[in-house]
């Protein structure tokens, strides 16, 4: 590969994250906030200085391009990324800073904050390495702009390099991180024939088993009384909540899973002794044990209303997306490429259950098989997040592979 290279990754990654692109969870809009057009203009505009075709920001914040191709027998691929981040921890203000060959020391964030490889023992991976790390009072940015970065800096390289290629089409998202990423996606102006999300950590991965996910909204409705004539009257729905929450499996706590093991997790609780309402986060990759969860959510409403009272707890279940496994499977091809070409950059490739989801699930389940690459950044959603300088040019590497060698991998599994 030639080095000619007018941007590098790094320099992509530290002008993405410095954009407050926070999304948020119940927002009527699309996109969820104003503030994530900021970047998509940005990047819509950096996508038409390199050359690629139609690069606009549609109306509901979705960022397209193609850039067309330049030879024939090459399958069409797509490669997906999201802009927002995460609501867990502000987005606002970064101060990213590069760690230039770290070398495996507790990394001081500020004053306060501080980074041990002995709590985070990924770090103990990337010794040697350049780390872009937060100033400790903000997230990073790395999920999802470690990926906006890497495609983009792969797409130039083709560019450059004027290797032979087929269509490639380029869609950033808004609202990933509130599961409404692909909500308005359009296929056809999306056009290819498999497609990756760029979203992860490990840069040896490829995946393609995720949750099944839903989230579940619970209310309880009490009766305040004045607590000098509460007795026998009072509903307290902030204690009822607590109640049904023990209902639930107690080992389903995320914090006491990993790997295939489900969870019900508790994300948001409010409460008075009038009303109160619970938020929960549904996962498993088990479709059964999945169903089986959901209905542990009405059998615990079920109890309380016949304790309590009819219409005193309600449950509401939303689907929120898929493993795709089933559907991968169904076709291999797209997993061989992008195996190839992570060996081809001189790593193991491999593939492990992801413990969350991507627009990849969504798409794959709307026709469109798309599996996810890491990215190279880690500990995402909070502070202590950190990104691989290393990492993300060996991803780099690794989508040129995909997109270059696309014709020979695909004739050769079909033969």
């Amino acid at each position: 590969m030639e080095e000619e290279i007018t941007m590098r990754v790094e320099e992509r990654f530290l002008n993405y994250v410095v954009v407050d692109t926070q999304s948020v969870e119940y927002s009527e809009t699309s996109p969820s906030t104003e503030k994530q057009l900021v970047l998509a203009q940005m990047l819509a505009k950096e996508l038409a200085e390199l050359g690629l075709e139609d690069a606009h920001v549609d109306e509901y914040g979705v960022v397209y391009a193609k850039l067309p191709a330049n030879a024939d027998g090459f399958p069409a691929i797509g490669l997906n990324a999201h802009m927002d981040t995460a609501t867990d921890l502000s987005g606002a203000n970064v101060q990213p800073r590069i760690i230039n060959n770290y070398a495996g020391e507790i990394i001081e964030l500020n004053e306060e904050i501080k980074m041990d490889p002995k709590q985070f023992a990924v770090l103990n991976k990337h010794i040697g390495e350049d780390l872009i790390v937060t100033d400790g009072t903000t997230l990073l940015g790395g999920d999802d702009k470690a990926g906006i970065a890497i495609i983009l800096t792969a797409i130039e390289q083709i560019i450059q390099n004027k290797v032979a290629h087929g269509d490639i089409y380029v869609a950033f998202t808004p609202d990933e991180e509130v599961g409404r990423g692909t909500e308005h996606f359009n296929l056809e102006k999306f056009a290819a024939d498999f497609a990756y999300t760029v979203d992860g950590g490990d840069i040896d991965a490829i995946d393609y088993e995720n949750f099944n996910a839903a989230q579940a909204i619970v209310h309880i409705q009490g009766k305040s009384i004045h607590t000098g004539a509460a007795k026998n009257k009072m509903v307290n729905a902030s204690l009822l909540a607590m109640q049904f929450h023990s209902l639930l499996p107690v080992e389903m706590n995320p914090a006491y899973t990993e790997g295939y093991e489900g969870f019900n997790h508790l994300l948001h609780l409010k409460g008075e002794c009038e009303e109160a309402q619970m938020v929960y986060l549904i996962r498993n990759h088990d479709e059964t044990k999945f169903e089986q969860q959901k209905q542990l959510f009405f059998e615990a409403s079920a109890f309380i209303n016949q304790r309590y009272g009819a219409h005193t707890c309600s449950v509401e279940i939303k689907d929120q997306y898929r493993n795709m496994r089933t559907l991968i499977e169904k076709d291999m091809r797209v997993i061989e490429l992008a195996k190839r070409a992570i060996s081809s950059a001189g790593l193991v490739p491999r593939s492990q259950p992801v413990r969350g989801g991507t627009d990849g699930a969504a798409l794959t389940y709307q026709g469109l098989p798309c599996p996810n690459f890491g990215t190279g950044s880690y500990n995402h959603h909070g502070r202590y997040e950190f990104a691989s300088i290393q990492d993300m040019n060996k991803m780099v590497e690794i989508i040129y592979q995909v997109l270059v060698s696309a014709k020979q991998v695909s004739e050769e599994l079909a033969a």
